[in-house]
């Protein structure tokens, strides 16, 4: 005997983001912000200022990616039951992409999932890491491998947030600017090469641009089977960095950068990319002081360590590598002899 359980049906995630200066937002529920303490410091109290609500708690995390684990997770979950919130409830993500991840996969997770909103406050969370809903923490074994797909009901990007970035902090997200270009858009690669990012017209021209392709991306391939997988251009390298420095060496788009260029030489090699094209890339990131070298001790752990990555199965490697400016190829097809000379060339001396 079987019987059919019928789950067929449409469910619109559709969401806006607004890029502009924020407004007031009103929400007729219980509301959680969650912050970490750099940016609760700067800015909390302008965001405050901006909300009404039902009732409003803050939940503030310690800053940085080596936080980005179960313990934060855990904090957020405790201090909303204290507060007896309900599924009718809301958090508010205001942070960079670390507090994106964290909030969205704590509300992806709350009596089974409440709603929850974007505001971030980096350049890398405004183009890249908020729009999508991809949620989740670190563990030991390497980024992001506990998370869930959980879109936010809007996300509301203000460049008001942005002046008080540092530098790093600021050349970390134009690294993701720089991947969307490479991947998918020759033309937006060729602007970015003579653009100014520090005038606040052409950064607003940059993010625009960057979450128009990151959401065209993301409404064609939704859970990443297909497309969307090429969003991890840089990443299946920089992941690997990040891990081997306890993410604590090198910022996500520091060690994005530097993937970014690993997988460029593997294209070279390939003969997908001339090496005029791979030294503008550099070049590109270079502009900005983002470190395009890291010396791996050990080729063979490095190498392994890709196994860890959610684009693998089984035995097969899955590389994002580019082919030409605004092109992009998703592949378990390279051999491991390939991707090891390349490693090699960036081995301890």
């Amino acid at each position: 005997m079987t019987v059919n359980i019928n789950l067929k049906k449409e469910i619109d995630l559709s969401y806006q983001v607004t890029i502009d200066t924020l407004t007031e937002l009103n929400f007729e529920t219980k509301v959680a912000i969650v912050t970490n303490t750099t940016v609760s410091s700067l800015h909390l109290e302008y965001l405050k200022s901006k909300i009404k609500a039902k009732s409003l708690i803050v939940i503030t995390l310690e800053d940085g990616e080596q936080y980005k684990n179960w313990n934060s997770i855990e904090k957020i979950l405790e201090e909303m039951f204290e507060a007896r919130f309900n599924r009718n409830s809301l958090l508010i993500a205001f942070g960079g992409g670390v507090i994106g991840d964290m909030t969205g996969f704590a509300a992806s997770i709350y009596q089974r999932g409440i709603d929850f909103v974007q505001i971030p406050t980096t350049l890398l969370a405004q183009v890249d890491a908020s729009v999508g809903g991809k949620t989740g923490f670190n563990n030991k074994y390497g980024k992001n491998l506990v998370g869930a797909f959980h879109q936010p009901k809007a996300v509301y990007a203000d460049a008001y947030f942005l002046q008080t970035l540092p530098k790093r902090e600021f050349a970390a997200g134009v690294a993701e600017v720089v991947k969307m270009a490479v991947c998918f858009d020759a033309d937006f690669f060729e602007w970015l090469e003579s653009a100014d990012l520090s005038d606040a017209a052409q950064l607003s021209e940059a993010v625009s641009k960057s979450v128009k392709t990151k959401a065209w991306v993301v409404a064609q391939d939704e859970k990443e089977r297909g497309l969307r997988a090429a969003l991890n251009y840089g990443h299946t390298f920089g992941h690997v960095i990040e891990n081997e420095t306890e993410y604590k060496g090198f910022l996500h788009g520091e060690a994005v950068a530097i993937g970014m260029v690993m997988a460029n030489d593997t294209a070279v090699k390939l003969g997908w990319m001339s090496e005029d094209e791979a030294s503008r890339v550099k070049d590109l990131l270079e502009k900005y002081d983002l470190p395009t070298r890291y010396e791996i001790k050990d080729v063979d752990a490095f190498y392994e360590t890709f196994y860890l990555d959610k684009k693998s199965a089984d035995s097969a490697i899955t590389f994002i590598i580019p082919k030409s400016l605004g092109g992009v190829e998703i592949t378990d097809k390279i051999d491991a002899a390939v991707i090891k000379e390349v490693l090699g060339s960036y081995a301890t001396k």
